[in-house]
């Protein structure tokens, strides 16, 4: 019974990991199911997947390395002055639209070279262009400068454009009274083309809306009439008609009192639950209409109590918080209600009166209007004040003594000195922007005028980003030219060609080694193919899903990492035949062969592991690439073969418990 349970969970592994592997097979080769679909019709999709990503080997691109003067520079400040030219020169391959683009620092020979590899780029001379320009820091101030007055060439047009939309709206005015149909003025007269589609219909329209204007007008005439003359606010002319009108509730207008306590929402006093309501019941004994506002200013907690009186004007249902709303439409005009609570504390509330709520339903003709600020150009709410990055001596990362929250400090020459002086004296209040390639990067506000040429910029900064807005403020800072030394350009095709190469070659060493695997090691050779499949799957899934940007080198170490894969099958399959040779049931065999050949595995492949993680840790980008694709690999290959290889062989013992026809095995009788 056991034997059947064992056998009988193995199979379900098996099918398991089958299953997964269809899965993972159509994430990897989502082009089958597009292949189905265009057969049968029908629109399945199981994942939005990406293609995977190519490096720029593979994909075609440039690569570009520049070399950084920094013979002016302190020697302890060169690596953070370069390290803040990589940040610019990356933020700018990405606002280029670049696709993955890789900047890299490279110190050889006492030179500072950044090297950028930019795949898929169409522009390379813009590119180009683009990187080489010298990163450029600015200090602004707010710019409270009134806008310019309009020339007269300028107020003549605005005045000639105004008085003809004046005549155009006083026409169409004329001709809505007359008795025309409202929908022809509409479609003659109006400059909104969205009244045109709908006859200038505004729908039901509130007094607190944004046509309150139009509703108080609406006011003074009947349904199915139009206002007089046009209406003129700011934006245009407005004819206006009344279509219809309607009740739709009632409207309050009410004062209230507010005790608040420690724990309620906005509450800025301290005090117990227990003692607000025990206040508010106190001043409900003495509280009448006459003293109400009085009492208030007095005693409410609400902000701004003591000016306002707890005037809350007119509101509708939907405007207050539920109890509150519930209680004041219980109660009569020129009434106090008892206590109220909410979650802002108690409540006495004076209800003074109330009336029915009005809506009107709206229809107009807009004439446009024009303003100065259409032909003015829009103001710059930053303006250059003279202080730039050549006036800045340094930017470095410190800690505030009392909340250790991380702060960037800033130092000036003698003559960025005079002007941050000057810059802040009259900026007290107010922000002072910094620009880096004219993005703001900080707009710290000014707590006092700073004489000394030193200052700190505060923020919620965490360590990361204290530590980039450093670099930032140096790559503008410090002189830190950089110089085109070398242009590589790789076009696609050849990337295309060296793929379709790559791949060729490892299909013909993997259809090698499956067939020496079937020849010399027979069914379990099989299994092992069966599983390389299985692993290869997962493979290019976990390329797909992480992603990993494969090159040439990459693609190396997938390849290595099947022979790693293939390797680790021959040393089960060598010790399983030592075993049986023994005279040992096969069962038996195969489980003794996983167990003694693991070690071997093991401490081939963590010796190989080590190697990836030392490459990765100090290798260039092509090693670096060749390291990742061959440690993914070897994680995997170890997982295939002491996982997958061995359900798939337990299930052929399952088969064999007696020994026969070992020669299936690779062992041959005795």
């Amino acid at each position: 019974m056991a034997k059947m349970q064992s056998t009988t969970k193995i199979r379900l592994t098996v099918a398991i990991i089958l299953v997964l592997t269809v899965f993972l097979a159509l994430f990897v080769f989502p082009q089958i199911v597009n292949k189905i679909n265009e057969k049968t019709g029908t629109e399945i999709t199981l994942f939005d997947v990406a293609p995977f990503r190519l490096g720029l080997d593979l994909q075609g691109g440039t690569h570009l390395v520049y070399e950084a003067d920094v013979s002016k520079i302190d020697e302890a400040d060169r690596g953070s002055a370069v390290d803040g030219v990589r940040d610019v020169i990356e933020r700018r391959v990405n606002a280029f639209g670049v696709s993955e683009p890789v900047v890299q620092i490279n110190k050889a020979q006492g030179k500072w070279r950044i090297i950028a590899e930019l795949a898929g780029v169409s522009d390379v001379n813009e590119a180009i262009k683009m990187i080489g320009k010298t990163p450029l820091l600015e200090f602004k101030e707010q710019n409270d400068t009134p806008p310019r007055e309009l020339t007269k060439d300028e107020a003549l047009e605005l005045k000639n454009y105004n008085d003809k939309a004046k005549a155009t709206a006083t026409i169409a005015a004329s001709a809505a009274r007359s008795g025309q149909e409202f929908s022809e003025v509409v479609a003659n007269f109006t400059e909104n083309e969205l009244q045109k589609e709908t006859n200038g219909d505004l729908g039901w329209v509130l007094e607190k809306s944004a046509y309150a204007f139009l509703f108080e007008k609406a006011q003074s005439i009947n349904v199915g009439e139009v206002y007089p003359e046009p209406i003129e606010n700011a934006d245009g002319y407005h004819i206006l008609k009344v279509n219809d009108s309607r009740e739709s509730g009632e409207e309050v207008k009410a004062h209230h009192l507010l005790i608040c306590y420690t724990g309620a929402t906005r509450c800025e006093v301290e005090g117990t639950k227990e003692e607000a309501l025990a206040k508010i019941n106190e001043l409900k004994e003495k509280i009448t209409t006459d003293n109400f506002v009085e009492l208030v200013k007095k005693n409410s907690t609400e902000p701004g109590a003591a000016e306002l009186g707890g005037d809350l004007g007119w509101f509708t249902n939907g405007m207050m918080v539920a109890p509150f709303e519930e209680a004041v439409y219980a109660m009569e005009n020129d009434t106090i209600s008892d206590v109220v609570e909410t979650d802002f504390g108690y409540h006495l509330i004076f209800k003074e009166d109330s009336r029915p709520l009005v809506e009107y339903k709206l229809a107009e003709v807009f004439i446009d209007k024009m303003a100065e600020t259409d032909i003015l150009p829009p103001t710059d709410p930053w303006k250059d004040t003279g202080l730039s990055g050549t006036q800045l001596e340094s930017a470095a990362v410190q800690f505030n003594q009392n909340t250790t929250i991380p702060m960037v400090a800033i130092k000036f020459d003698k003559e960025g000195a005079d002007l941050f002086g000057e810059l802040t004296d009259k900026n007290i209040g107010k922000q002072i922007a910094i620009f880096l390639d004219g993005q703001i990067i900080s707009a710290p506000r000014v707590n006092t005028a700073i004489k000394d040429g030193e200052a700190v910029i505060e923020g919620d900064f965490t360590i990361p980003e204290a530590k980039e807005l450093s670099q930032r403020l140096n790559a503008g800072a410090l002189p830190v030219p950089i110089a085109l030394v070398s242009q590589q350009t790789i076009g696609a095709s050849l990337g295309q060609e060296s793929l379709q190469k790559s791949l060729i070659a490892g299909l013909i060493g993997l259809i090698l080694v499956m067939l020496f695997m079937i020849g010399y090691y027979r069914l379990p050779g099989l299994l092992a193919v069966g599983a390389l499949l299985i692993y290869g799957i997962v493979l290019l899934f976990v390329f797909k899903a992480i992603p990993v940007t494969l090159t040439l080198a990459g693609i190396a170490g997938v390849i290595l990492s099947i022979g790693m894969a293939v390797d680790a099958n021959v040393l089960i399959f060598e010790r399983l035949k030592e075993e049986l040779k023994t005279g040992k049931a096969l069962g038996s065999a195969t489980e003794e062969a996983f167990k003694r050949a693991w070690t071997s595995i093991r401490d081939g492949n963590v010796s190989t592991l080590i190697t990836c993680v030392i490459l990765v840790w100090f290798g260039s980008s092509m090693i670096k690439g060749f390291a990742l694709t061959l440690g993914i690999g070897v994680l995997l290959s170890m997982f295939s073969a002491i996982v997958i290889t061995r359900q798939l062989l337990r299930v052929t013992v399952g088969k064999n418990t007696k020994n026969r026809n070992l020669w299936w095995y690779g062992v041959k009788k005795k």
